[in-house]
């Protein structure tokens, strides 16, 4: 049973918390009111279909050798090494051929002339090795034949179905890059132009911004609506998906990109600058490349592709797998929870989630039901009276924390390592979070935790001075910066231990 303190006390108050949040422009608010999907990687769709593309081969491959070979001559591994030989050569190949390019994917000619010649070159190529090592007279002509006509078959249908999907997703707007570009003057107008002309790009440029507010500022640029000032970026990105931001501005103006770079790098999205208009040239290797749009790497987000891929899998195994082991405990607590004070046992807060998304985080109840703090506009303080006995024991060894995992298993809203959520209304003293500590919201770049870097360091609990903020939010950029699977792995190994030695400020 949940806490319904929280709708009781908005109830009671007539209206929830007040948000401080800008006022959009009519052409922003149209922006944001589009219906958007989630976006997929196209480096995880070329990985899958590289996998996909082996194992289709194999499987075709060893089960004419079982059909055919293996009744006839006999089984061998040389010849099962040879198949996975081919079907490796193979997705080598096409990946030398360039078709791993989900542009091409939504194409038919360009990738279909390519696989054909490709696969046809790796059949070639193993009838040459085979005569290299005097093998020819071993191998079947039957099953390199049937090999070589059903996997180009598979290869073709494979690739007209991976094109219908791909195809759907673009109509979608699951492979666009949502871009929006800063600088609503004659730079902006031609960079807009130059990505609009290409073909098959995946840029979708939603609007402009401008640092500036007078005649120097255009309405529009090349058809793409002025959508407001820099400050308006962030509130836009909070409200709909943004992947990219792309600044015009040439690199003389090096003194406004400083000051909007303070504003806009504590969002998760890349960010670029566009060096299409700029006099000044690099080597060709300095730059990355939208189309033919060559531009300079500024910030670029975190976790993402395959990285994304590999935290999702560690969250939810490992997660579930602790989940299954917690029951018991979990059980013991509700219990305690429930026969120490009236009440729920569970409790269900606001907090800030990814990209500052709000969302409710579950926990054991710790405080007295009629004292319950839904928004957390008061600390809890060391023998605070709002909270019970059981409340002491379960915050202090974080106990109180466990039905989390259901967040992470089931809502997949958190992580098992992330930087803490902490509530939408938490202070320091009269100060909220983001007033107190510069960069505070560039924490929510990534999904926030269960635990994380800066509380197996000591900095948990309450938050009561500057320092311990700051310290939390300098080590959960840390994180941010340099995560990697393993290092999720040792901070969750490392928990336990923290848990017990480092808790004087939980409470």
């Amino acid at each position: 049973m949940l806490d319904a303190a929280a709708t009781s006390a908005m109830t009671a108050a007539g209206r929830p918390p007040v948000e401080r949040r800008r006022r959009l422009s009519p052409a922003a608010i149209a922006v944001s009111n589009q219906k958007v999907s989630r976006a997929y990687s196209p480096i995880v769709i070329a990985g899958v279909v590289r996998a996909i593309d082996f194992v289709v081969l194999s499987a075709i491959g060893i089960a004419l050798y079982f059909g055919y070979v293996a009744p006839l001559g006999g089984f061998t591994w040389e010849f099962l090494a040879a198949i996975f030989g081919v079907a490796a050569t193979a997705v080598i190949c096409f990946q030398a051929a360039d078709i791993y390019q989900v542009q091409l994917f939504r194409g038919h000619l360009r990738q279909m002339t390519r696989m054909i010649s490709s696969w046809a070159f790796v059949f070639l190529l193993f009838i040459g090795a085979s005569f290299i090592v005097k093998l020819g007279s071993e191998i079947s002509r039957v099953w390199l034949t049937a090999f070589f006509f059903s996997g180009l078959a598979a290869l073709v249908i494979g690739r007209l179905f991976l094109r219908s999907l791909v195809r759907s997703w673009a109509r979608q707007g699951r492979l666009d890059r949502r871009t929006i570009i800063v600088g609503a003057d004659e730079n902006g107008e031609q960079l807009v132009r130059a990505l609009n002309i290409q073909d098959d790009s995946d840029i979708k440029v939603l609007g402009v911004f401008d640092d500036r507010n007078d005649d120097r500022a255009m309405d529009t640029c090349a058809g793409s609506p002025k959508l407001g000032k820099v400050d308006d970026v962030l509130e836009l990105a909070r409200r709909t998906r943004i992947d990219l931001v792309l600044f015009a501005l040439p690199i003389s103006a090096e003194t406004r990109i400083l000051e909007m770079l303070k504003k806009l790098w504590v969002l998760p999205v890349d960010i670029r600058l566009s060096a299409h208009t700029n006099k000044l040239r690099f080597r060709p290797r300095s730059y990355s490349y939208l189309g033919k749009v060559p531009t300079l790497d500024v910030f670029e987000a975190p976790i993402t592709d395959w990285d994304l891929v590999m935290k999702w899998l560690f969250d939810h195994v490992v997660g579930f797998a602790i989940l299954v082991l917690a029951l018991p405990v979990m059980g013991l607590v509700a219990l305690a929870v429930k026969l120490d004070s009236a009440g729920p046992v569970l409790f269900r807060q606001k907090r800030f989630g990814f990209n500052n998304e709000r969302i409710d985080v579950f926990k054991f109840r710790s405080m007295y039901h009629h004292q319950a703090d839904p928004t957390a506009s008061k600390v809890v303080t060391k023998n605070d009276p709002r909270v019970t006995r059981v409340g002491r024991f379960i915050r202090k060894t974080s106990l109180d924390e466990l039905p989390q995992l259901f967040n992470v298993v089931f809502k997949s809203n958190l992580s098992l390592v992330g930087p803490r959520p902490h509530a939408v209304q938490g202070k320091l003293q009269s100060r909220l979070f983001d007033e107190a500590v510069d960069g505070y919201f560039a924490r929510h770049r990534v999904k926030p935790g269960i635990t994380g870097w800066a509380q197996i360091n000591g900095w948990r609990g309450e938050v009561d001075t500057d320092e311990k903020i700051q310290k939390r939010v300098e080590f959960d950029l840390y994180y941010i910066e340099n995560w990697s699977v393993l290092f999720d792995l040792y901070i969750l190994l490392k928990t336990p231990l923290a848990l017990m030695t480092k808790s004087e400020n939980a409470y």
